[in-house]
Formats: C-alpha cells, structure tokens, sequence
C-alpha cells in the first residue's frame, strides 16, 4: 500500500473556497470546457442527502481493486493499517475523502459508522463511484455525500482498498490528491488545482451574469441576442451593474 501524506503542499485560499461556495457546477463545466478541459464531470455520482448541502474541497484519495474471497473476508477489518480504516481516520479536516471503486456500484463503499466518523472528524465531503450502504442514514447527514446509489453489500464483496493519496480515476476522471471537487444537485466536479483561483474568480462574474438573465427572462426576455449576449446585451448589462454599485 502506497500512502503520500504530504501530497501536494497548496492549499485553496478562504476566497477561492468562498467563491466556489457559490459557483454552480454547470458554471465550472462550463469555464473548464473553454479551456479544453472535457472530462471533469464525475460520471454517474449524485448527491445522496435530503438537503441542498453543497460541497468544496480539495480531494483525500483512496484507491480500491477487486476483491478477492481468500484475503477479503470480514476479519480483514481488525488489521489496524486497512487502507479504507486508515483513510477514515488519515484524511484531514476540509478534505473530501474520494474512492476510485471502478464504478462498480454493486457494493457499499462506505455506510454509517465510517461516514459518521467522517462528518465528526470535520471532513467536507465523501466521493464514491460505488454505492453506499445504510442509505436512509446518509441521506439526513450534514456532511455531502455522493455516490452511485444504495447499495447493502460490504465493500468485501467487491472492493480490496491498496493505496492512499495516489492519483485515481473516479466515475472515469482523473482526481489527483489536492485537486478541487465541488458538489451540488448536478454532481461532481473536478477542478485542477492549479487553475481552481482564475475558474473561481470568473465564476462569480458568470453566476451574477446568469441571475440577470434568469431575471430577465421570467420577465419575458428572448434568449437570442441575451445569452450569450450580443453587443447592446453587454452594455445593458454593464449599465445594471454600474446602477447596482450606485445604490451601494
């Protein structure tokens, strides 16, 4: 097993995580996909809790291969350096703790008491392309949770966790330890850490851009010419702005 605990050493600022708060997935999809960025969307992951909870964090990652019935029995859980144990309790607080499970939902990554000691430990988030066990339970945490869907088999039955902060695919993107996932009603994002500053910034131009449209178009604007905008469309919209700053 291959841990790399002081992988990478950057650290997202308070305003880029602020401002990432606040930017929709669909937004950074949207900003990645200009920069030729394509496949930063975790396939076939979704939110699991009730409430609209939103996720930012940099990634906590956590690889598994497929498992095998002489060395994955449910004594495996005893050994004190299981990789999926030591995971749990590794992972700093902020970090989203990420599982690359092939995408392979045909067992439980996580269940309660591990997604419980997640949210007590202060993480921001679980990740998986596998299912999750003990569904109803996480589906009220506070802690965002994502995954496949609900699934009751033990990650025994298909899922041998190996390494700890290694890069890993996840729902077939490539999440390298520190990269930024950002989680809402959509999905998942990935978002490099190295660009995670500029896309942030421009996300909150784009989200306060996009709330005037919306409120131009239930006032019964047409979308052509609006979004994108044409030149008068622009200048209308710098007008807005300069009117906005004037009332303070």
């Amino acid at each position: 097993m291959s841990i790399i605990n002081d992988y990478p050493h950057a650290e997202l600022s308070n305003l880029t995580r602020e401002r990432l708060m606040r930017a929709s997935t669909a937004s950074l999809h949207t900003l990645l996909h200009k920069r030729g960025l394509k496949n930063t969307y975790i396939q076939n992951v979704g939110r699991m809790n009730k409430s609209q909870v939103k996720m930012v964090g940099q990634a906590y990652t956590l690889r598994y291969i497929p498992a095998r019935e002489d060395l994955d029995v449910v004594a495996a859980f005893r050994d004190p350096e299981h990789p999926q144990r030591l995971a749990v309790e590794s992972v700093p607080p902020g970090r989203v703790l990420v599982s690359d499970c092939r995408q392979d939902a045909s067992a439980a990554s996580a269940g309660s008491i591990l997604l419980t000691r997640l949210q007590v430990r202060e993480c921001a988030g679980f990740v998986s392309d596998a299912g999750v066990r003990d569904s109803e339970y996480a589906e009220s945490m506070s802690m965002p949770v994502f995954c496949t869907k609900p699934s009751a088999p033990t990650n025994l039955t298909k899922h041998h966790a190996v390494d700890i902060q290694q890069p890993i695919g996840c729902g077939g993107v490539p999440v390298y330890p520190g990269d930024v996932l950002v989680g809402d009603g959509d999905g998942v994002m990935v978002v490099p850490l190295e660009l995670a500053d500029e896309i942030a910034e421009e996300a909150s131009g784009m989200e306060a851009f996009e709330a005037y449209v919306l409120d131009k178009v239930n006032n019964g604007a047409a979308v052509i010419g609006l979004y994108p905008p044409n030149e008068q469309a622009q200048e209308e919209y710098q007008a807005y702005l300069r009117e906005q700053k004037s009332r303070g």
